[in-house]
């Protein structure tokens, strides 16, 4: 994989979560959060993200269930990525998402900004969690 900057997306139907990283680094940041149902916000709010960030692929988390089957939201997911890579011509990975939401609730409750006040960083905070998951196994991946 070529080295560079990495935008990590948790999908969601109204809520998307956006990270950073950096594959020299293999360390992911959250960055954002979108809030919105209609695709022109959605992909005009990207737009903004991928000229300002130049990075070199986006990253998709793929909600799948816990035993590993899809759904309608993955489906929606696996979509959503085909949307980014025809609009912006950057390469598109998915990556597995199972527990990260889960993992942000959790994490932000042990620095006590759990609860409804601080849901919103939860979207952000799984994307991360999906980016530095995607960027540890290309790390080990490379490694061996």
């Amino acid at each position: 994989m070529s080295g560079g900057t990495v935008l990590a997306f948790d999908f969601g139907e109204r809520y998307i979560g956006i990270a950073v990283g950096d594959t020299q680094t293999s360390m992911a940041h959250p960055l954002d959060m979108i809030d919105a149902e209609a695709n022109a916000e959605r992909f005009a709010r990207i737009g903004a993200l991928i000229n300002e960030w130049h990075p070199a692929r986006l990253v998709v988390g793929l909600p799948l269930s816990e035993d590993g089957s899809e759904h309608d939201l993955t489906r929606r997911a696996r979509r959503f990525a085909n949307q980014l890579k025809g609009r912006f011509g950057l390469e598109v990975d998915l990556a597995d998402e199972r527990f990260s939401s889960t993992a942000a609730e959790e994490a932000l409750q042990e620095m006590g900004r759990g609860g409804q006040r601080h849901k919103n960083n939860t979207h952000a905070l799984a994307a991360q969690f999906i980016l530095q998951g995607y960027l540890d196994e290309r790390a080990a991946a490379s490694r061996q």
